[in-house]
């Protein structure tokens, strides 16, 4: 495991902002109710329901 200072990307916070994605987002004024992220990222999606029924955690 790696522990050291995050070192910020320049090219990577361009393509971020400028993405077409973003700006059809911002244009459009969609903004997504709570559990609505399958339509915006259907993998991500999956994986992380997938992922919350198969682990667990000690502090809960």
């Amino acid at each position: 495991m790696k522990f050291r200072f995050r070192t910020p990307s320049l090219k990577k916070r361009i393509a971020a902002r400028t993405s077409v994605k973003r700006q059809l987002v911002h244009l459009l004024g969609i903004k997504m109710p709570r559990g609505y992220g399958f339509l915006r990222n259907p993998k991500k999606s999956a994986y992380n329901k997938v992922y919350n029924w198969t682990s667990f955690d000690i502090f809960k």
